[in-house]
C-alpha cells in the first residue's frame, strides 16, 4: 500500500491534512471525540463547535473542519502547547508510533521557532500558533492516521505548493514563504514551489506535520492502482484553483520507488585518464553511479556525455568536482522517480586453501525469481590471493550462496 499526498496546487495547512483524513475514511466521531477530551489540557480556550462537512470547492466536493472557539488569550509558550499534546495523546489510547509522531511534530514547530530568533527553546513564544487549533491539527490527524493505521503504510510527497507574494503576521510582513515554513522544510528532503496566488498556501503547522509524516519526495504519481481518495478543503477560496488537499491511497507494484537527480555535461578536451578519475571520485562522494557516453556534437567535434545519478543532498558537491576537475561550463540537472527491485544486503565468511574471506552479496527476487550479486570487490580480492580467474571464483561462490539460501 502507498499513500501519495499533493499539495501542488493548495499547499497544506493543517486543517486541510486532518479534513482529507476524514474525507478518506477515518472517523471522526473518535477525532471530534479525542479533541473534545483533549482541550481541559489548554486552559484559556474552549471549543464551542467543531464538525467536519461536505463542501464544494471550485466544482470538487470535498470536506472542511469546522471549528469554532473561545480564547482569551494572545500567545503562548512553545512548551505550554507541547505539554498539552503529549497529555492529550497520552490519555487518548494511542500507539506509541502516533504519541511520538505528535510529539515530533510540535518539537518541529519549536524548534523551528527556536532557531529563527536565537533563542532556547524553553523560550519560544507562539502567537499564530498559539490558538487551540494548533492541537486540535496534531491531536486531531494524530488520531486519524491512527485510525486508518498509516503509520504502517509508506507515504511519499509530491511537490508542496508554498504560494508567492507577502504573509503578514506578529513580527511584520516578510516575503512568503515566511521563515518558520522555511526553517522546517531545511533539513527535509521534501521539495517546495512557489505559485503566483500571492498567497500563503503552506503553513507552519502544515508543513510541520508533513514533514514528520513522509521524508520521501517524488516529482509524479508513482504506478499504483487507485483504491481511495481524500479531499480536503482549506478555509480561502481562489479565484484560479481548488483550495483542496489530495491524499490517495493505493496499491504499489512491487518495485520500490524513489527520485533521484541526474547531472548532465558535455566534455570534449580531456582525457580518458582524467574521465577514468572522475568517475572514482564522483563516486566515493556518494554518487549512485555515473556513466560516461561517446558522441558527437557540433561542428562534428567528438564529446563525452557524463551523466551522474545521485541524491539531491549531494548535488552540490558533485557538481563542484564536475567543474573543478573537468573545466566544463554548464550541467543540466533533471529530476528522475527510479523504480527499483527490492533488495537485502547479506554476507558470510569462508576459508579456502588455509585462507579467510568475507563475502558480501545482495538479493533480490521479483515474480518468484532470486538473483544474487556478488560485491565485485570481494570477487577480485580472493581471486588474487587464491590467484584463480575471477569467473571459477563467481562460480564458486555461488554454489555456497545457494546452499545458504537453502538452508
Amino acid at each position: 500500500m502507498v499513500i501519495v499526498i499533493d499539495p501542488q496546487i493548495a499547499g497544506i495547512s493543517g486543517d486541510m491534512l486532518l479534513s482529507s483524513l476524514v474525507n478518506l475514511g477515518a472517523d471522526k466521531n473518535k477525532i471530534i471525540e479525542g479533541i473534545e477530551k483533549s482541550q481541559k489540557f489548554l486552559s484559556g480556550s474552549t471549543i464551542k463547535k467543531m464538525d467536519f462537512q461536505k463542501i464544494q470547492k471550485r466544482g470538487i466536493e470535498s470536506t472542511q473542519l469546522i471549528l469554532e472557539m473561545d480564547e482569551n488569550v494572545s500567545e503562548r509558550k512553545g512548551v505550554e502547547i507541547k505539554k498539552a499534546i503529549l497529555d492529550s495523546v497520552n490519555e487518548l489510547s494511542l500507539t506509541t508510533k502516533a504519541k511520538i509522531f505528535a510529539e515530533s511534530c510540535i518539537d518541529t514547530l519549536i524548534s523551528s521557532e527556536s532557531k529563527i530568533h536565537g533563542i532556547s527553546e524553553n523560550s519560544v513564544h507562539f502567537h499564530e500558533a498559539s490558538s487551540i487549533d494548533t492541537l486540535v491539527d496534531i491531536v486531531g490527524i494524530t488520531i486519524a492516521l491512527d485510525d486508518l493505521k498509516l503509520f504502517k503504510e509508506k507515504i511519499v510527497c509530491l511537490p508542496i505548493s508554498v504560494g508567492g507574494g507577502n504573509v503578514s503576521f506578529s513580527h511584520g510582513t516578510m516575503s512568503n514563504p515566511a521563515s518558520a515554513v522555511l526553517q522546517i522544510f531545511k533539513n527535509s528532503n521534501l521539495n517546495i514551489q512557489g505559485n503566483n496566488s500571492k498567497e500563503e498556501l503552506t503553513t507552519p503547522t502544515g508543513a510541520c506535520i508533513l514533514v514528520n509524516l513522509t521524508n520521501e519526495p517524488i516529482q509524479h504519481y508513482p504506478s499504483m492502482n487507485v483504491s481511495s481518495i481524500g479531499y480536503g478543503a482549506g478555509q480561502k477560496d481562489f479565484e484560479g484553483f481548488s483550495n483542496v488537499l489530495k491524499i490517495i491511497q493505493g496499491n504499489q507494484s512491487n518495485f520500490d520507488m524513489d527520485s533521484v537527480k541526474i547531472l548532465e555535461t558535455n566534455i570534449d578536451d580531456i582525457s580518458g585518464e582524467i574521465l577514468g578519475h572522475l568517475i572514482d571520485k564522483i563516486m566515493e562522494q556518494g554518487a549512485k553511479d555515473v556513466s560516461i557516453y561517446p558522441g558527437i556534437t557540433k561542428k562534428g567535434r567528438p564529446t563525452n556525455l557524463v551523466c551522474v545519478i545521485c541524491d539531491d543532498v549531494k548535488v552540490d558537491t558533485i557538481i563542484d568536482t564536475l567543474v573543478l576537475e573537468t573545466g566544463t561550463l554548464g550541467i543540466r540537472i533533471s529530476n528522475s522517480n527510479r523504480f527499483i527491485v527490492p533488495r537485502s544486503n547479506h554476507n558470510f565468511s569462508l576459508t579456502f586453501d588455509g585462507k579467510s574471506f568475507e563475502v558480501n552479496y545482495k538479493k533480490s527476487s521479483h515474480n518468484g525469481k532470486t538473483h544474487f550479486k556478488i560485491e565485485f570487490d570481494d570477487l577480485k580480492n580472493m581471486s588474487n590471493a587464491l590467484d584463480k580467474p575471477i569467473v571459477d571464483i563467481e562460480s564458486f561462490l555461488r554454489k555456497e550462496i545457494e546452499k545458504i539460501e537453502e538452508i
